[in-house]
């Protein structure tokens, strides 16, 4: 039985690669690609676990990092005083930027939009019934990325103890059980660390991944928010 990842906002690998950068503190004008790349491989792994969907456009980009690597690696040219070396890294650096421009621009209007949703029209005095109202997600100081919880699970993933021998057998929890667990695990708290819950789920490999997807699924369906206060910080999980 294979669980299978859909998400309406799935960020792609530049995003990832952004994401790694920006974690890394590391210039973008001068990648360090082999860390970028062992860091990218990482969560090429998870991407297989989770059985992500549009994991090829991750391969394609994770073939584009090795590339870079090893060009990097063969020998310099010897040029003459009129010529240039050119950078391996370049072609991905621009695309990085303009992704990054576009990006930038997208949360620049998202922002205007948000604004203009305060202003009503002058002899607009329609009134809507509180109890119809649908139930406002509170506001997070930064916005939870897939990245940001990945993360996380990269880290508490390798805790997990090494399997020597592997038995065929029935995933033994499900989606709806773990998410269960996790409304049950959550209580009256007002919030709890993703990495402490992860952390409870540590035993079996698989059964820390049908939990991270029981998350992702209380999150799409509102039913847990996360929280962090600034980048790269801890997430905090609680009950809507």
């Amino acid at each position: 039985m294979a669980y299978t990842i859909q998400l309406q906002n799935f960020e792609g690998p530049l995003d990832l690669l952004l994401f790694l950068i920006r974690k890394h503190e590391v210039d973008i004008y001068d990648i360090p690609i082999a860390e970028i790349t062992q860091q990218f491989m990482e969560y090429m792994r998870v991407f297989e676990l989770l059985d992500l969907d549009r994991a090829s456009e991750f391969i394609l980009m994770a073939a584009t990092l090795i590339r870079i690597k090893a060009q990097m690696l063969l020998p310099k040219p010897v040029l003459e005083d009129d010529e240039e070396a050119v950078d391996p890294r370049e072609e991905l650096v621009q695309r990085l930027l303009e992704y990054q421009r576009f990006k930038d621009v997208a949360m620049d209007l998202g922002a205007i939009e948000g604004e203009q949703r305060d202003y009503f029209s002058a002899g607009n005095f329609a009134f809507e019934d509180e109890s119809e109202v649908e139930e406002q997600e509170p506001l997070s100081d930064k916005q939870v990325t897939l990245y940001d919880l990945m993360a996380v699970f990269v880290e508490v993933i390798k805790r997990v103890p090494p399997v020597t021998e592997h038995t065929i057998e029935h995933i033994p929890v499900t989606i709806e059980e773990q998410a269960e667990y996790i409304l049950s695990y959550l209580g009256n708290e007002e919030r709890v660390l993703f990495k402490d819950l992860l952390l409870t789920q540590v035993k079996e490999k698989i059964i820390l991944i049908v939990t991270f997807i029981a998350i992702l699924e209380l999150v799409k369906s509102r039913k847990v928010f996360l929280n962090q206060h600034q980048p790269f910080a801890e997430i905090w999980i609680s009950k809507n």
